[in-house]
Order: structure tokens, then C-alpha cells, then sequence
């Protein structure tokens, strides 16, 4: 397929930079793809679109307040966003600039009381680090801020450490949140569960190469970046009984996606129990193995998640589906307004 299919102009003010002011009263256009129908409805009217028996596999990750702003020996100021946990006590992370940190090179806190050696060097800023002093996950704790993402153009709020998470939000290990999921309230849980869909939870740990553009001009070139991933038999059994008894499931945002689909591939196509790393890829054309319809957000043009719900939708119908949103002035991107595809 060629990428250039599935772009679209966006005006800049369509680009959310603040959540709605209550989760569910989010805009939401549902996708039909037997009939290609759109419908223009409301997160707080899911209930109407979901059916008993159904059940929302969530992914319960939790954004680490991962950026911190070290300094250079010299004084030099340098933005460390800190991945994961690698090797041997070790952490990855992406330096900016990232010229500013050689191998061998140090960077430590404001206050001296956290100093980190590189170790290692990646590509696009990417670093493996060691503390050789202090306490990383203190100084997190301490000084780390919200990583929302760069096409919000304002400083991380401290009301942020909430709002770009979701409600279900549990193991921390994320550097983005899975944004389908900040649609979700309390209550609209509660009542989806007295209609009898149930919510079943796996984690996928979002890495910073979710949102990384792909610049090969062959998208199969593109290599996507390793997350941790865990499905349970607990919640592999839940699924596989909803779909036995009629229902659907119905995987909130590309994050449950990738973590059924590695589950499955993990168990030679079936629904199983599974964890690990995974760089699961998924463009069209692509058959589903547990996925039967989805809640997503709208995504940026030439991106893995924008090809992973045109896998699912239709390239066609995805194009048409944009095209209406951006006429109809809905709000893009994290913060921005849901798309349901059934």
C-alpha cells in the first residue's frame, strides 16, 4: 500500500491540546464496516453501540512520569525521557539533544543528588544509561513530568499526572497513555456493566515508537520498537467465553489490539495466555484473530496506528471516515475525540 492513501489535511485548531471537560462527553463517530455507514453520537451513548454479552478488553498501563530535565558537567541542559528498565539494573531512554550525550558521557540532576553514565548509544536519541548515583525512580517521584506528546504545544499541567491517564490505569511502565481510554468515566463503566458488558483487563507498556512517523517509503521496512506485553489466562478465558456465548470483543484503543494479536500469535492463532516483548506490526491487508471491533482515537497521518485501523476498517472507508471527521470540526489526536469501527 502506498502511505501517502491515507493522509489528510487537519487545521492546527483541530488538534486537541486539553481533554473535554468530562470524559464521555467526548464526540464519537461510529464506524459501521458492513454497511459504511458513519454515525455522529457521543462517548456517553457507547451503551447504544455495545451489545450485552460483549466485552472491552482494556489496556491497564499507567503512564511513569518519565521526563526529567538533567544537566551536563559543564551545566549544559539536557531532556531525558526514561523508556524502560533494560539490563543488568540499566535504563533505556531518548536524550535531546542527543549529541549532548556521548558514550561515556554523565548527566545528573539539578541538585546533584541523581548522576547517570551513558553506557550505550542507540539511534534517533536513544540511550542505555546506569545510575552511579542516587535513586532514578526517586527522582521521577520527585521532579518527573507527564511525557504528553509533542503535538501538544504547552507544558505538562499538574493536573495532567491524572487526565492523561485511565481510569483503569494500574501497572505503571508507559511512556504515553492508551488514549482510547481516557474517554472511559466511572460511571459510564458502571452503567455498560448493568447493560452486561463486561471489561476485561491486559497491559500493554506504550513505548515512545507508538507514535514514531514512518519514513520508509516501503511502510514493510518499518521497524517497530519492543513493548512489554501481558495477557492472562484469566483473561484469555473471559474473551474466548464471550465469543463462545454470542458476544464481541471489542479492544479499546490499538494498544489491546497489538496485545491480543501477539497473544494469539503467541498460541499458533488461538486466544491464550502470553506475555513478553513484542514489536507487532499490523498494516493492511491483515486477517484479525480476537479483535471484533474497536474504540480508537483519530491518529496521525503515516504512523503504525493510523495503518493498524485501516487494517481493520478498510482503507477506503478509514479515508472517508477522516475526511467527515475533519469536515464535521471533530478534535484530533490524545486528547482529542474517539472513533468506534463495528
Amino acid at each position: 500500500m502506498r502511505l501517502d492513501h491515507l493522509d489528510y489535511p487537519l487545521p492546527q485548531e483541530l488538534i486537541a491540546q486539553h481533554p473535554t471537560a468530562r470524559r464521555e462527553d467526548a464526540r464519537m463517530l461510529v464506524v459501521e464496516r458492513g454497511s459504511g455507514d458513519l454515525h455522529d453520537a457521543r462517548v456517553s451513548e457507547l451503551e447504544a453501540w455495545l451489545r450485552p454479552g460483549d466485552a472491552l478488553a482494556v489496556n491497564e498501563t499507567r503512564v511513569r512520569p518519565a521526563r526529567l530535565e538533567l544537566r551536563r558537567p559543564s551545566g549544559g541542559r539536557v531532556e531525558v525521557l526514561v523508556v524502560r528498565p533494560d539490563r543488568d539494573g540499566a535504563w533505556r531512554v531518548l536524550v535531546r539533544p542527543a549529541k549532548k550525550a556521548p558514550l561515556g558521557g554523565m548527566l545528573e540532576s539539578p541538585d546533584g543528588a541523581l548522576a547517570l553514565e551513558v553506557i550505550e548509544l542507540g539511534e534517533d536519541g536513544e540511550r542505555v544509561v546506569r545510575v552511579v548515583r542516587g535513586d532514578l525512580d526517586a527522582a521521577l517521584r520527585a521532579h518527573g513530568a507527564i511525557p504528553l506528546p509533542p503535538y501538544i504545544h504547552r507544558a505538562a499541567e499538574p493536573s495532567d499526572a491524572e487526565r492523561y491517564q485511565t481510569v483503569f490505569a494500574r501497572l505503571e511502565g508507559a511512556v504515553a497513555a492508551p488514549t482510547a481510554g481516557l474517554h472511559f468515566s466511572r460511571e459510564l463503566l458502571e452503567r455498560l456493566e448493568a447493560r452486561g458488558v463486561t471489561r476485561v483487563p491486559l497491559v500493554l507498556h506504550v513505548g515512545p515508537g507508538t507514535f514514531r512517523p514512518i519514513t520508509a517509503a516501503d511502510p514493510t521496512e518499518h521497524r517497530m520498537d519492543e513493548e512489554w506485553f501481558e495477557v492472562g489466562a484469566e483473561a484469555a478465558a473471559a474473551l474466548d467465553a464471550a465469543r463462545a456465548a454470542g458476544g464481541r470483543i471489542v479492544a479499546v484503543g490499538t494498544t489491546s489490539v497489538r496485545a491480543l494479536e501477539s497473544a494469539c500469535d503467541a498460541n499458533r492463532g488461538a486466544l491464550g495466555p502470553a506475555q513478553g516483548w513484542t514489536r507487532k506490526y499490523i498494516m493492511p491487508p491483515y486477517r484479525f484473530q480476537a479483535v471484533d471491533a474497536l474504540l480508537t482515537n483519530f491518529h496521525l497521518p503515516r504512523t503504525t496506528l493510523l495503518l493498524l485501523v485501516a487494517a481493520f476498517a478498510g482503507e477506503e472507508l478509514i479515508r472517508r471516515a477522516y475526511a467527515h471527521a475533519v469536515e464535521q470540526r471533530y478534535r484530533f489526536y490524545s486528547y482529542g475525540d474517539a472513533m468506534l469501527v463495528v
